[in-house]
């Protein structure tokens, strides 16, 4: 079976991340499946709302998968990694469509990249929200997601969260605004977003598309902060080895600073 699902519920597109072993963690295939599935949406006059969730209940992604990282040996590894992952974020994100992420379990690192472009978050009481790669890789977020970050849920918290590593429970999530809606259970979570999904796909597309994008352009007035140096510094590192090598061997890395 695909590890990424797609299929059509009436007006509305519904993609399921399919890695419930791996609690869903991205694989690149999923990210061009995600990518792929955001051009469709786009252009099918049909779809007039898009929901993307995880399977099983426990995930809705946890991050990327790790193993495909233990080739990078160089900054510029890291650079062709976070434009192929910016590629479908910004699909995602540029897609004309409401776009709701329906959330149970983890939803860390990538995973909170996909959630945090997508134009509601609504959640399951079991989700957790996080960016612990402080503790866990020792690499950074890409200028273009410190920035999507900042403008979601500002930048002290964005600080709280990779300073202390830590996953933030769905209430904590709900009263930050991280997500606009708890269900309690994930079958709950289901049935809630296809019902929203279904509100929104009756209203004035051309309504949701500008308000969609006007809010994108705000936060681009500020111009484009070149931030390159920064993700060379950290993937380039062998701190950065050793996150890999550590969370691949199930224990604690040995951070030295270099």
């Amino acid at each position: 079976m695909s590890d990424i699902l797609h299929e059509t519920r009436g007006p509305v597109a519904w993609t399921t991340l399919n890695r419930p072993q791996a609690r869903n963690a991205m694989t690149f295939a999923m990210y061009e499946g995600l990518f792929e599935q955001a051009k469709a949406v786009a252009e099918n006059p049909a779809i007039r709302a898009w929901v993307i969730t995880g399977a099983g209940g426990k995930a809705f992604a946890a991050g990327t998968d790790i193993s495909q990282f233990k080739e990078f040996r160089t900054g510029q590894d890291a650079l062709d990694y976070e434009a192929r992952i910016d590629r479908v974020l910004s699909a995602i994100e540029d897609c004309p469509k409401p776009v709701i992420a329906a959330i149970a379990g983890a939803c860390t690192g990538g995973g909170l990249g996909i959630a945090g472009v997508c134009d509601l978050r609504i959640a399951a009481a079991n989700a957790r929200f996080g960016l612990p790669i402080a503790r866990t890789l020792g690499n950074c977020l890409s200028m273009a997601n410190y920035a999507r970050f900042a403008a979601l849920i500002g930048p002290a918290r964005v600080k709280e969260l990779v300073f202390t590593a830590r996953l933030v429970e769905a209430d904590e999530a709900l009263k930050a605004g991280l997500v606009s809606e708890l269900l309690e259970t994930p079958e709950a979570l289901e049935a809630r977003a296809m019902e929203l999904a279904t509100h929104i796909a009756g209203l004035a597309p051309r309504t949701l598309t500008a308000t969609k994008f006007a809010l994108k352009r705000l936060r681009q007035a500020a111009g484009t902060i070149h931030g390159d140096d920064l993700v060379t510094m950290c993937f380039g590192s062998q701190d950065f080895q050793e996150g890999v090598k550590a969370f691949l061997e199930k224990r604690a890395p040995n951070w030295t600073g270099n």
